[in-house]
C-alpha cells in the first residue's frame, strides 16, 4: 500500500512536469508567432513616424484649409470650400500651375535625355572616365543656395561671364533673369546643370547590369551599334529611365529654392511656381487657411500624377 505522502508527491511531480511541458509548448508557439510577425514589429517605429510627420500634418492641413485663418490677427473662422473656390478663381494661382508644369516638362525631359546620353558615354569605358565621373557628378553635391549664387553672378547683365562671352563673340548681352520670356528657361538651365548627374548615375547603374553576352551575340548576328541600342539597351533600360523620370518629376514639381533665390517669382510673376505662391500667401500675407488649401491642391496634383505613372510602370514591369 502506497503511503499518502508518496501519492501526493507523485501527483505534484506529474502536475509540475505537465505544466513545464505545456509552458514549453506555449513558449514555442509564442516564439514562432513572434518570428513570423517580426517584420511587422520592425515596421512599427517607421509607421509611427510616418503617421506623426506625414499623415497627421496632412489631415490637419486639410482641416485648416476649411477655415479663414490669419495668424497675426488671430482669426479662425470656418468657411467651408470658400478657399478652394477662391483658389481656382485666382488667375495668379492658375498661372503658377502653368509655370510649374512648364518647369517640370522642360527640366525633366532635358535631364533624362542628357543623363542617358552621358551614361552611354561613360559606359563606353573611355580613358579617364574614373576621373571625369566624379567631376561630372559634383554639381549635385553642392548646396542649392551656393549653386544659385554662382549662377546669378554668371547671369549678371553687366559683369556676368555669359554676357561678356556674348559681347566677345559680337552679340548683344541678354537679360537672363529680367526678361519674362526667358527667365524661367534660365532657371531650368540651372536645374539641368545640377541634377542631370543624378539621372546619369541611375541610368549608368542600369547599363552596367546588362550582360555583355547579349551584345556579343548581337555582333555575331551582324547588328550595328544603333541596332544594339534600339533592340537591347533601350528595352533593358526602360525601367531605369522611367524611374528617373518619376523621381525628377516629383522633385521638379516642388521647385521653390531656385526660383526664390534667383528671381523671387519675377519679373512680374513670370517665374511664380505653386510652392512660391503658397509661401507668399502663408508666410508673407499670413493667409494660412488659403495657403493650406493651395498646398493640399499641390499635394493631390503631385500624388495623382505620380500614382498614375507608377502604376503604369509596375504594370509594364509585371508584363
Amino acid at each position: 500500500m502506497v503511503p499518502e505522502g508518496a501519492r501526493v508527491q507523485r501527483s505534484l511531480g506529474f502536475f509540475f512536469r505537465e505544466a513545464i511541458v505545456r509552458l514549453g509548448r506555449g513558449c514555442n508557439v509564442l516564439r514562432l508567432t513572434f518570428e513570423r510577425s517580426i517584420h511587422l514589429w520592425l515596421l512599427v517605429p517607421a509607421g509611427l513616424l510616418f503617421l506623426m510627420f506625414t499623415v497627421f500634418p496632412l489631415i490637419y492641413n486639410g482641416y485648416i484649409s476649411l477655415h479663414h485663418f490669419q495668424f497675426i490677427r488671430r482669426i479662425f473662422n470656418f468657411v467651408g470650400a470658400r478657399n478652394y473656390i477662391r483658389l481656382f478663381q485666382d488667375g495668379l494661382f492658375l498661372s503658377s500651375i502653368g509655370n510649374t508644369l512648364r518647369f517640370v516638362a522642360l527640366a525633366t525631359a532635358t535631364e533624362v535625355v542628357l543623363g542617358t546620353g552621358l551614361a552611354l558615354l561613360f559606359n563606353a569605358r573611355l580613358r579617364g572616365r574614373r576621373i571625369m565621373l566624379p567631376l561630372v557628378t559634383l554639381p549635385m553635391m553642392f548646396p542649392t543656395m551656393v549653386v544659385c549664387a554662382v549662377w546669378v553672378m554668371l547671369y549678371d547683365f553687366e559683369f556676368g561671364f555669359l554676357n561678356n562671352f556674348l559681347r566677345f563673340l559680337g552679340f548683344s548681352p541678354i537679360q537672363w533673369l529680367s526678361d519674362p520670356k526667358i527667365a524661367m528657361e534660365s532657371i531650368v538651365l540651372v536645374d539641368i546643370w545640377q541634377w542631370t548627374p543624378f539621372v546619369l548615375l541611375v541610368i549608368l547603374a542600369g547599363l552596367q547590369s546588362i550582360p555583355d553576352y547579349l551584345y556579343e551575340a548581337a555582333q555575331l548576328d551582324g547588328a550595328n551599334g544603333f541596332q544594339m541600342f534600339r533592340h537591347i539597351t533601350l528595352p533593358l533600360l526602360s525601367f531605369q529611365i522611367k524611374l528617373a523620370i518619376l523621381l525628377r518629376l516629383i522633385d521638379t514639381f516642388r521647385i521653390f529654392d531656385k526660383v526664390y533665390a534667383m528671381t523671387g517669382g519675377g519679373p512680374g510673376y513670370a517665374t511664380e511656381t505653386i510652392s512660391l505662391y503658397i509661401y507668399r500667401e502663408g508666410f508673407r500675407y499670413f493667409n494660412l487657411g488659403y495657403a493650406a488649401a493651395a498646398s493640399l491642391v499641390m499635394v493631390f496634383l503631385v500624388l495623382g500624377i505620380s500614382i498614375l505613372y507608377a502604376r503604369r510602370m509596375w504594370k509594364e514591369l509585371r508584363v
